[in-house]
């Protein structure tokens, strides 16, 4: 049960010709290859920020390599370190998963194309998510996405609350310097934890009372997208921040504690972010 293959399967369902969909072999390649980074360091490190900020570079350094958009596949690199997973049958199950969902995306999607074609008129939504999961065109992303993954992967080893830095955190933080002038949910910043929050605490009680089953999956992730719609945000890592608690041994309190104090250090860390960028183009431009 890959997380992320809830925000995978959401978009690319919903937007058979964006981005994502665009993409079915880096779609299954692209998390794949990170997915063996994640384990190789996990196998030779210990948890802690040097071994996340490691396996985030590599992964960072195999989507520029291969002009993949799939920035999800951060997920399958960092989610060994945060559970301690040390299997080689862990990246081939993250090949299967993806092998199969692109499989069932290809057939629904010959299906849809045939049958609506209201997927072929490109609304200013879709174009703004497209513009969001493009590659990154800040020069500075890089250094900034890094030193928030240092700084949190330091608070999260000393505090020994793995999941301050929760996986699909990084690949919000990835969205947001790469793009800082897209993301419309940092427009009601305020938001960003609320949702987060909402959908960690369905996924821990739905794992309490019903168990890790399917039904528990399934009713956490269509809850998640009733939160998303609820707030009208378009934010894929949210729905797979809500299946953590599956993959996770035991799952308690500090959880959903740690989504909402990760996903705040986050919005105040680019919000200095911001600011010292502004405060530099100022600069140059006198």
């Amino acid at each position: 049960l890959f997380p992320e293959l809830a925000a995978l399967s959401h978009d690319i369902m919903t937007r058979p010709h964006g981005k994502w969909g665009s993409q079915p072999l880096r779609l299954v390649l692209t998390p794949t290859l990170t997915a063996v980074v994640g384990i190789f360091f996990t196998r030779h490190l210990a948890f802690g920020a040097l071994g996340i900020t490691l396996i985030v570079a590599f992964s960072v350094v195999i989507i520029k390599i291969m002009k993949s958009t799939i920035v999800a596949a951060i997920s399958a690199g960092v989610l060994p370190m945060a559970l301690s997973e040390r299997s080689w049958r862990y990246p081939l199950a993250i090949f299967v998963d993806c092998t199969i969902l692109v499989l069932l995306f290809l057939l629904w999607k010959h299906y849809a194309a045939s049958t609506d074609s209201s997927h072929q008129s490109e609304t200013k939504d879709s174009r703004v998510i497209d513009s969001l999961e493009a590659i990154p065109h800040d020069r500075f992303w890089g250094l900034g996405l890094m030193a928030f993954v240092v700084v949190l992967g330091i608070a999260a080893q000393v505090t020994d609350l793995r999941f301050l830095l929760f996986p699909p955190l990084i690949v919000m933080a990835y969205e947001l310097f790469g793009h800082p002038e897209v993301p419309e949910w940092m427009k009601r910043p305020v938001l960003f934890p609320v949702v987060c929050l909402l959908t960690a605490s369905v996924g821990l009680l739905a794992h309490h009372f019903i168990h890790a089953n399917f039904v528990a999956v399934m009713l956490t992730f269509l809850c998640s997208i009733g939160i998303l719609r609820l707030f009208d945000l378009h934010m894929p890592p949210a729905l797979a921040v809500g299946l953590l608690p599956f993959v996770i041994r035991v799952p308690d309190y500090r959880f959903p504690i740690s989504v909402l104090l990760g996903t705040i250090s986050l919005g105040l860390y680019f919000y200095g972010y911001k600011r010292l960028r502004q405060l530099d183009m100022r600069a140059r431009a006198a």
